[in-house]
């Protein structure tokens, strides 16, 4: 499996961006996908997930500003992101692993088995 992240890039505070991530490779199945940010110093974190637990999760710190969604057909994952804050600043990265894994979203990134190369989204106060 394969992905690769794109739509970064900066915007000033409030504004909008929209990332996509395409998944390519031999399994065509259904996986558990997520998006996931690292800002300079921090930990990775994952802030929005689907198809991995009972119901799209995201992270409070995100939560009525992103929302992901996906393309079964395509198998594409996308994130429309809101209100765009500063700290939203850092690089993000999209990531899959078997379909129903579970909720993620406090797990260590390691129970994801696939991962893009980032895309960086930097927004300017």
């Amino acid at each position: 499996v394969q992905l690769v992240e794109s739509g970064g890039g900066s915007v000033q505070a409030g504004g909008s961006l929209r990332l996509s991530c395409v998944r390519s490779g031999y399994n065509t199945g259904r996986y558990c996908m997520s998006w996931f940010r690292q800002a300079p110093g921090k930990e990775r974190e994952a802030f929005a997930s689907i198809d991995c637990g009972d119901t799209t999760r995201y992270a409070d710190s995100v939560k009525g500003r992103f929302t992901i969604s996906k393309d079964d057909a395509k198998k594409n994952l996308y994130l429309e992101m809101n209100s765009l804050k500063p700290e939203d600043t850092a690089m993000y990265y999209c990531a899959a692993a078997p379909y129903g894994v579970g909720d993620i979203m406090s797990e260590h990134p390691d129970v994801m088995n696939y991962w893009g190369q980032g895309t960086q989204v930097t927004v300017s106060s």
